[in-house]
């Protein structure tokens, strides 16, 4: 890689290499992978509308969607030159240069492959279309975390910790997924992102949920809101299934391949192949499904039935690569149980908050601290084609200690990012979204948006 930042481009020279055949199915796999990531987005926007209140039922879909755009922009702007430089790094430069390179008015964001030289950049067409592939998780991380927080904090809020949010999980990407960043390339395994994408998210919420009041009707009558009632559970376990069909082509995306051929290894350099991380994928789902519906039908609790197959994918998402397919089973069998542990915590101590902490916190949690006792000494890290020196491919082994590590640093992140970010704002424009507000339901009071179908509540006052 060369000092790239002041490169001249010859329109009247074509560089074949970047435009190959094989450069065009790399884009094609990265591309399915991205739109695997929007099906994902509508997905949890669809379950979102089966289990938030009726009254704040368009807000809370237009905020998540705003927020999406926020780190999907942020992103485009200077996540991924803080993801990049990872490989900069390995190749002697810093991470000043991958920002300056990979920023929105960036030469490498802007270059048109046709025409620069590989010496300059090899394989530019495959990181270019990468951009959105990452771009649409940090959007992601401000779906999620709104999740946790919808109907109870203001808008402005949310969109300031959106936007704080792509940046530092975009550096904690930097540290944690990949195969040559500092916590992976000494040993941190996370093939999937789970980190970053989930586990931070969910330790943002960690901070800021105390900071705000439980929705009324959560945990008791509300002298105006009798119950808590979701519109449409039917809608929810729908967008589970999108999710479920729209993953597999983000899996594929994590994958990088070398000659001879189109030999898989993961971003974490770890032998694997295709088949391999989609069966490994498919077990994740099934394991978390029956050990779910156990829990469901032994509880009488149907949210165990949506939570099992995600906890399941969860926990298993971290060794997609490296499992096999009994033992990725055997692993997210067991992810409900945790699931249903942090559930039941958060229950009786009428915290308003069960997705993230039992699926992200919990599960997650548990599917990287198995992987380091599972697949313990399995070479990866590095990265292709090195033979020596501390990047030399697959230098590096799974193991307990590091898994534990990239853990905390995670959820340190998270947190961090979480607690800062709130008090910023709940002395400054400020945090939490008025008690009456909430009660009256955030469509009518922001947008003048009145639903056609009278809400149980309403129903029931007569």
């Amino acid at each position: 890689m060369e000092e790239n930042q002041t490169m001249s481009v010859d329109l009247a020279t074509i560089y074949a290499d970047q435009v190959s055949l094989a450069s065009l199915v790399h884009n094609i796999v990265y591309a399915s992978g991205t739109v695997g990531a929007i099906m994902v987005v509508v997905g949890l926007l669809m379950i979102d509308a089966g289990t938030t209140r009726r009254k704040s039922l368009f807000n809370s879909t237009i905020e998540k969607v705003v927020g999406f755009f926020l780190g999907f922009t942020t992103y485009f702007v200077i996540g991924f030159g803080l993801w990049a430089a990872q490989y900069y790094v390995m190749e002697g430069f810093t991470m000043t240069d991958s920002i300056m390179d990979w920023w929105l008015g960036g030469a490498m964001l802007n270059a048109n492959a046709t025409f620069i030289d590989p010496e300059i950049f090899p394989d530019l067409n495959t990181f270019q279309i990468f951009v959105f592939f990452l771009a649409c998780f940090a959007g992601i991380i401000n779906v999620l975390f709104h999740l946790a927080i919808s109907e109870r904090i203001k808008a402005s809020a949310y969109y300031f910790m959106s936007i704080v949010a792509a940046v530092v999980s975009s550096l904690l990407s930097f540290y944690t997924w990949g195969s040559v960043g500092p916590l992976t390339n000494a040993g941190f395994h996370d093939f999937f992102g789970v980190g970053f994408v989930y586990i931070f998210p969910a330790a943002m919420a960690l901070a800021v949920v105390p900071m705000l009041r439980a929705r009324p009707g959560v945990f008791g009558p509300h002298p105006k809101v009798p119950g808590y009632y979701a519109p449409s559970i039917g809608l929810g376990a729908v967008g589970l299934i999108t999710i479920f069909a729209g993953l597999p082509m983000v899996i594929f995306s994590c994958l990088f391949f070398f000659d001879p051929g189109a030999m898989a290894v993961s971003v974490t350099m770890a032998d694997t192949s295709v088949g391999l991380a989609l069966n490994n994928y498919a077990m994740s789902w099934a394991g978390g499904a029956v050990g779910g519906a156990i829990i469901a039908y032994a509880t009488g609790r149907y949210a165990y039935l949506l939570l099992g197959p995600l906890a399941g994918y969860v926990a298993g998402a971290s060794g997609f690569d490296v499992y096999l397919p009994w033992q990725m089973f055997l692993v997210t069998l067991g992810a409900p149980v945790v699931a249903f542990l942090v559930y039941e915590f958060t229950l009786k101590r009428e915290i308003d908050e069960h997705k993230l902490f039992p699926l992200f916190l919990g599960a997650g949690s548990y599917g990287l601290i198995m992987l380091g006792i599972f697949k313990a000494g399995t070479p990866r890290g590095g990265y292709f084609g090195i033979e020596e020196g501390a990047y030399a491919f697959q230098h590096g082994e799974i193991g307990i200690t590091m898994q534990v590590v990239g853990v905390a640093a995670c959820i340190a992140a998270g947190f961090l990012t979480g607690l800062v970010t709130a008090l910023i704002m709940k002395f400054t424009t400020g945090l939490e979204v008025e008690e009456e507000v909430t009660v009256s339901g955030l469509d009518s009071v922001y947008w003048g948006v009145q639903t056609d179908v009278a809400t149980h509540e309403e129903a029931s006052r007569g």
